[in-house]
């Protein structure tokens, strides 16, 4: 859903040209990005990729980059290798019927503190 609301954000801004050539004093350029920006931190969350981005929306000419495309394309980037480098370094060695006390300490993954053991 981000994807195509950033590809469709930049599809505007370059397809309707005349309209935003002013950048950030352009009420219709305004609107359209504090409404793309909205969007983009309620469906992937805040991250700095977004600040450049809204800086050069609001220099004329440059909506003719798809600014909002690239910053998508970098979160999205980013979360999948945050997913998969977790992934790999999640060790399952932990047996649940083992009785005996290790003497290294239990290593967890990151998350919510389990409940303590009694």
């Amino acid at each position: 859903m981000a994807w195509t609301i950033a590809i469709a954000a930049d599809a505007v801004q370059i397809a309707a040209f005349p309209l935003f050539a002013e950048g950030g004093i352009s009420p219709a350029d305004s609107l359209l990005d504090i409404v793309v920006g909205f969007f983009m931190i309620r469906l992937l969350g805040w991250h700095w990729a977004f600040l450049p981005t809204i800086a050069a929306e609001l220099i004329p000419g440059a909506d003719l980059f798809p600014t909002w495309t690239a910053a998508v394309w970098f979160v999205t980037r980013q979360q999948r290798n945050a997913d998969v480098s977790y992934d790999a370094s999640y060790d399952v060695s932990y047996e649940a019927d083992s009785k005996s006390p290790s003497s290294e300490p239990e290593i967890l993954p990151p998350g919510p503190a389990p409940a303590p053991r009694r």
